[in-house]
């Protein structure tokens, strides 16, 4: 049996890995690379092995740096099944079908080539190239036709002589584990494990049985803000910007962060902490997935379930506005203050956020917001990190903006976390002969390793399209 990590090597995004045996070739997730210009560069390349070829692709979660790829796959050939949880194949449907429609919308601009963020300079060719659409939204109906849904704990034979098992793995609503089971050896694949005790839903499974562990390693050498310091900044922003008669800006990945940050809002305006100011949701697909969340109670955590009890769906902020198109997107810049706008995207490499970021960040009463993972050489990162000029569609601004930062409403596991995971595999019938920790840049994986060690586990950090021989 054989493991090639094909993306989320040496880097966060592009999950991707190919488990091959005697009988079948079976894909877990098929993500895009996201982040810098460059990163991006590598969903341009080839796949690394033909598709029409592939038995069938186990996708953990919706998020497009776990799925994104799946209509390039599909339309070189792929027509196997796509196994997921329900709720994940309907949040997938939504964020393919809108990845085609914006690509394609970027190709019609005919945009002329502007300054690649922070600083990277980029020749002509390859700011065309990053313009193409990699798929539209016909190739992305193609994807979503292939789906199977898996519920979670039920085992399933997915190709020859291999069965899978979806476990719940906390990050996002259907976000799972997979527990692939394959000539006589067992491969646990975390996925991105989300962290305990967070709103919403529950909290990620224990393992304890495996040959081989894939596990993310994102916030290696990073620890998380308690929860409650996360809440009380984020009470504090909205009172510094609702007494500068200001905006908060919160940039924020779609699904699963805007649905804790609202969340949040809403318990905190219930406890009286913060004013009962405006919120614009100002991200369509923000608000379908909300949509979606209200669809699957049963996966909410037991607080969300007494929460439910008796009151309004602790995701409806009771003075959110949502925008359905672009001019009333724009529309926002005019609106009374103070105000809050929940956008996306979360790093800040696209999407509507970054017409408000133009229009607040040389403002002294606005205060940008970040609630999640900056990846380096994004605009986010630069920010986060200081930045005192931001270039915004070719234009060079001043940051004058407040911009802060919260960590404790990452829906990803921290380094403590993540090892309270794995020391269930210690405690285990049988440790794993090795664990490959992904989805982590190189400082992250550097520091996560000799913590492993320390478990008296193996661990060890793949290198971007290597392959593994798993005996």
């Amino acid at each position: 049996m054989r493991l090639t990590f094909l993306g989320a090597a040496g880097t966060v995004t592009g999950s991707q890995f190919l488990l091959e045996t005697a009988h079948a070739r079976v894909l877990v997730d098929c993500g895009m690379f996201q982040g810098s210009p460059h990163e991006v560069l590598r969903n341009r390349g080839p796949l690394g092995y033909d598709a029409r070829t592939l038995d069938a692709i186990l996708l953990t979660h919706a998020h497009l740096d776990h799925c994104g790829l799946i209509p390039v796959v599909v339309a070189q050939g792929f027509t196997g099944p796509i196994f997921c949880t329900p709720a994940t194949a309907e949040l997938a449907e939504l964020v393919l079908l809108d990845s085609g429609r914006l690509q394609e919308e970027f190709a019609d601009r005919r945009r002329t080539p502007r300054r690649a963020p922070v600083g990277e300079t980029l020749p002509n060719e390859v700011i065309t190239r990053i313009e193409k659409p990699l798929y539209g939204e016909a190739e992305a109906q193609a994807a979503v036709r292939l789906f199977r849904v898996i519920r979670y704990d039920q085992d399933v034979e997915v190709a020859r002589d291999v069965r899978a098992t979806f476990l719940d793995a906390g990050h996002i609503l259907g976000s799972a584990i997979v527990r692939v089971f394959a000539e006589a050896r067992t491969v646990v694949f975390s996925g991105d494990l989300g962290r305990p005790d967070t709103p919403i839903i529950r909290d990620p499974t224990p393992v304890s049985d495996a040959d081989y562990v894939v596990v993310e390693g994102t916030y290696g050498g990073r620890e998380h803000e308690p929860q409650d310091e996360a809440v009380r900044a984020l009470g504090e922003a909205v009172r510094i910007a609702s007494d500068a008669r200001g905006v908060l800006l919160v940039p924020a990945f779609a699904i699963g962060r805007t649905q804790e940050v609202v969340w949040e809002l809403n318990a905190l305006l219930d406890r009286r902490e913060i004013p009962p100011i405006p919120l614009y949701l100002d991200s369509p697909m923000a608000s379908k997935a909300s949509a979606i969340y209200h669809r699957y109670p049963d996966a909410y955590d037991d607080e969300t379930k007494a929460a439910l009890k008796g009151r309004e769906h602790p995701l409806d902020y009771p003075h959110a506005r949502t925008t359905r198109d672009a001019t009333a997107s724009r529309a926002i810049a005019k609106a009374a203050r103070p105000h809050i706008i929940v956008a996306s995207n979360g790093m800040l490499t696209g999407g509507r956020v970054l017409h408000h970021l133009r229009d607040l960040i040389d403002d002294e009463r606005a205060v940008l917001l970040f609630v999640g993972y900056q990846g380096e050489g994004t605009l986010g990162n630069a920010l986060q990190n200081g930045a005192k000029e931001a270039v915004i569609d070719g234009r060079t601004f001043p940051v004058r903006c407040r911009v802060r930062s919260i960590s404790g409403f990452s829906a990803h596991a921290d380094e403590s976390e993540l090892l309270d995971w794995l020391r269930g595999f210690v405690r285990g019938d049988r440790r794993p002969k090795r664990v490959f920790v992904v989805h982590a840049d190189p400082d992250a994986s550097d520091a996560m390793v000799p913590r492993i060690r320390e478990l008296g586990l193996e661990p060890y950090a793949p290198k971007w399209r290597e392959a593994v021989v798993l005996d």
